[in-house]
């Protein structure tokens, strides 16, 4: 039976959906038959595919109560108490309020809104508009659900406290103008707009201590200030305060779950005495956790979705919050159990299902505007790292890494999103059952470098130790040290679009403005280098312009936005009395994410060959024909697509350029400090950001018309990679990847490709030789381009279809067209 606990609230909300009935299956194994919802029904036991067949059918909704709780928390707090002391505040009162959703068949308790599907809004960040629930609910893509009753709650509640207060009205009213001209020109984006910062991963702590351990930490801390000589001590105390709030809520969390899951099986003991009895089972875990630390298998799996739904409902951290190195994590609870026998593979496989459903169930906050533009999708972007080096430096790959190698092919769903982590030491068995799955076609798990991660965090400045205890991806493909560092996203960077100003002189034909600044008329410039640098004039003018905002965004955040639970698990936040948005993390990191780098490398590869080594073209040919989408420039477009150098060839004539653009971006954009003494990184990575900036643009002098979506990642242009994957990766690998935060790169290949023993040890051996070239990510799509264009036309036979996008997976039918056209416009490579 389905339960929930609801607490009186402070205002009217949606009740929690009650899932269909469902009859138990007589079998145990997956079935191959479609659902009603049209995908099939996977998962080892009938549970397992009674909760995927509700996650999957579920249609997304947005929920309002957390925002009701937190209105009446400010409406008596505000002004009255510091803003850590509010915050914990806030979230104790959410913990003791919200209500609880307990579901038929489930083993890991806990969800972010109501219930499966449902998500909570954010109104301290994003104050949405009534026309903004409208596009929610009628949108054809990553719609959300919204309630008459929901639109007359924001309206009447929710809007008159929070619009001005929302930190997204605060910042686009301090912002300059030339930052919005040159955000609305499709320059760059910003990720604070309707989120806040926490782009973070889980280490082991919370799987050695319960939060009554972290109380102990914070209390004795508290102890410690020095109010005479200690002019911070104030400020410590507040933060410190907080922080023993959230923690406070987190013990209500569990004891309320407790409590409704003994509540629940007194009710069905007479009608389900199999029911009741793991519902007793639910109360005995929730006992435990999250007041103390695990020891079981079962308690560590429902400790970390505990913490996860505590740090997701604190705060929009929609850039993401992730477990790590799970396998590594549960290891030494799965082999206690099963040597003592308290455990099978069974059982552990079957409460892993349970828990990719739990993420699975949350989709991300809903976006709108912009924002949706540069990450159109359900996906939260949790990434499960697996079979990463261990502290040591020896292989981590074990027994559980293996299980949750079956449990993500099994579930087969979206979230979370997951990885393997490959180094020179990974067992070539373990490599081969990762590609095994993978070449199913569904785009996971995707394939990282360990040596390579570890290498870029002593770039950044970790220490070894840290690197390897700790250094994970996540997200998408960004690198960070789990539980001890604070890595911010800030937003994606559109870098030949600084070309493009530099040949419009600052004009913006997307926006009809000026928005760059004019570094003279390029018809007339003399040569190479010339132009060359006025690129990096363009390139400097909209960085610089892009972390002034950065910087007055997370001073807002300093100042207003503390996020005392997430600083609660962060090393050393308790340490130094500070939050994770001021600083108090071991290490600060802000990234930016740098889109099209194939585009532009291969637009100066024109420019250099045709204009000014060969004289082939002019520059003011080039110009008008990128004006004119090459209408009536047929020969020119023949020119540029065809008979120039392109970078994916291991063409050095090309690549040389490519190191030129890295070098430059190196140069303005790395190392950059910030407020709370973050030190700026460059990534490589678009999400769907790709898609939206190729809109935003001309033709591009490389013969990419007008509107079509930039390359993903360091993923070569469509159609311009025409020797292989090995050259493919021999091209990428002259990128200096160990100096950046992550580096994206997409391959696709037709089933047939990569069939049989031949197709894995083809795979594997790219793999190999890229991370030996210190590449660091490759992924698949493995999908031929008539299924993909037959699922085009024909969308309700290929409701099962997934494909990956970029750091992340989506069925096909959630894109868009122009991210389908692109998807489909990958260049088929064979191996």
């Amino acid at each position: 039976m389905t339960a929930t606990q609801t607490a009186p609230a402070p205002a009217p909300f949606i009740a929690t959906r009650k899932p269909k009935e469902s009859s138990a299956a007589s079998d145990t194994t997956s079935s191959t038959e479609p659902s009603e919802s049209g995908r099939y029904e996977r998962g080892s036991t009938p549970r397992t595919k009674r909760l995927r067949q509700l996650s999957e059918s579920t249609h997304p909704s947005i929920s309002l109560e957390r925002a009701l709780i937190e209105t009446e928390v400010y409406q008596r707090y505000e002004g009255k108490v510091p803003a850590p002391v509010l915050r914990g505040l806030f979230f104790k009162t959410l913990m003791q309020r919200r209500t609880l959703y307990l579901g038929n068949d489930e083993l890991i308790v806990g969800e972010k809104g109501v219930g499966p599907q449902s998500a909570p809004t954010f109104p301290e960040l994003c104050c949405h508009t009534l026309t903004d629930f409208d596009n929610m609910n009628n949108r054809e893509h990553v719609s959300f659900s919204v309630t008459a009753q929901d639109k007359e709650t924001q309206r009447d509640i929710i809007i008159p406290f929070w619009y001005e207060r929302a930190t997204m009205t605060k910042m686009l009213a301090k912002l300059p103008e030339q930052w919005h001209l040159l955000f609305d020109g499709g320059m760059f984006t910003e990720f604070m707009a309707q989120r806040g910062p926490g782009h973070t991963v889980a280490d082991g702590k919370i799987y050695g201590k319960g939060y009554l351990d972290f109380i102990d930490d914070i209390d004795a801390r508290l102890s410690q200030l020095d109010f005479n000589s200690d002019m911070q001590a104030g400020a410590k105390r507040d933060e410190l305060e907080g922080m023993r709030l959230v923690c406070e809520g987190m013990l209500i969390l569990g004891q309320r779950y407790a409590e409704l899951a003994r509540s629940t099986a007194a009710e069905c003991a007479d009608t389900d005495p199999q029911r009741a009895t793991e519902l007793l089972d639910i109360a005995a875990v929730c006992d435990v956790v999250p007041a103390h630390a695990p020891r079981t298998f079962r308690q560590a799996l429902q400790m970390y979705w505990f913490t996860h739904v505590g740090v997701t409902s604190e705060m929009n951290n929609w850039d993401s919050y992730s477990p790590g190195k799970l396998d590594q994590h549960l290891e030494p609870f799965y082999k206690a159990e099963i040597t003592n026998g308290s455990l099978t593979r069974d059982a552990a496989q079957e409460l892993l299902e349970c828990l990719w459903v739990k993420f699975n169930n949350q989709p991300a906050p809903p976006k709108v505007g912009i924002t949706l533009k540069e990450s159109a999708t359900y996906t939260d972007f949790c990434n499960i790292n697996t079979g990463a080096l261990r502290p040591d430096g020896t292989s981590g790959v074990s027994e559980v890494s293996y299980l949750i190698l079956d449990t993500m092919d099994e579930m087969k769903l979206l979230q979370p999103s997951s990885n393997v982590q490959i180094s020179r030491k990974s067992p070539e068995h373990f490599l081969h059952k990762a590609c095994e799955v993978s070449r199913k076609g569904w785009g996971q798990p995707a394939f990282y470098n360990s040596e390579a991660l570890i290498q870029e965090l002593l770039t950044m400045g970790k220490s070894l130790e840290d690197a390897r205890e700790s250094g994970i991806a996540s997200g998408c493909v960004e690198t960070g040290t789990a539980g001890k560092e604070a890595y911010v996203l800030t937003g994606y960077l559109n870098v030949p679009k600084a070309l493009e100003l530099v040949m419009t002189r600052g004009y913006d034909h997307y926006s009809g403005k000026q928005i760059g600044i004019d570094v003279g008329d390029p018809r007339e410039f003399s040569g190479y280098q010339q132009l060359y640098d006025a690129f990096e004039r363009e390139l400097r003018y909209v960085v610089d312009v892009k972390v002034a905002g950065n910087n007055l965004i997370e001073r807002l955040f300093m100042d207003t936005m503390p996020v005392p639970l997430l600083s609660v698990i962060t090393d050393d936040c308790i340490a130094s009395a500070r939050d994770y948005n001021c600083g108090g993390a071991r290490y600060n990191t802000s990234y930016i994410q740098c889109v099209g780098i194939a585009t532009v490398t291969d637009s100066l590869a024109v420019f250099k060959k045709q204009v000014f080594d060969s004289g082939a073209a002019t520059m003011t040919q080039v110009i008008d024909a990128c004006e004119a989408d090459f209408d009536g420039y047929d020969e020119l477009h023949e020119l540029a697509f065809n008979q120039t150098p392109k970078y994916g060839n291991d063409d050095e004539y090309a690549d040389d350029i490519l190191r030129s653009v890295d070098r430059s971006l190196q140069s303005i954009v790395a190392g950059r400090p910030t407020p709370k003494g973050s030190k700026t990184i460059v990534e490589f990575l678009p999400t769907t950001c790709h898609v939206y900036f190729g809109q935003t643009m001309i033709a591009s002098p490389n013969g990419r018309h007008a509107g079509i979506p930039l390359p993903d990642g360091i993923s070569p242009e469509k159609g311009a990679d025409r020797r292989g994957p090995t050259a493919v990766i021999r091209s990428a690998a002259k990128l200096n990847q160990l100096k950046t935060g992550g580096a994206l790169l997409n391959q696709k290949f037709t089933p047939s490709v990569v069939a049989g023993k031949k197709g894995i040890l083809g795979m594997s051996a790219l793999i190999r030789t890229y991370f030996a070239m210190d590449g660091h990510h490759l992924q698949f799509n493995v999908i031929d381009r008539a299924t993909l264009l037959d699922a085009q036309l024909h969308p309700e036979d290929y409701t099962d279809l997934i494909v990956r996008v970029a750091g992340y997976s989506d069925y096909f039918n959630n894109l868009d067209k122009a991210l389908q056209d692109e998807i489909i416009a990958r260049t088929e490579q064979e191996l």
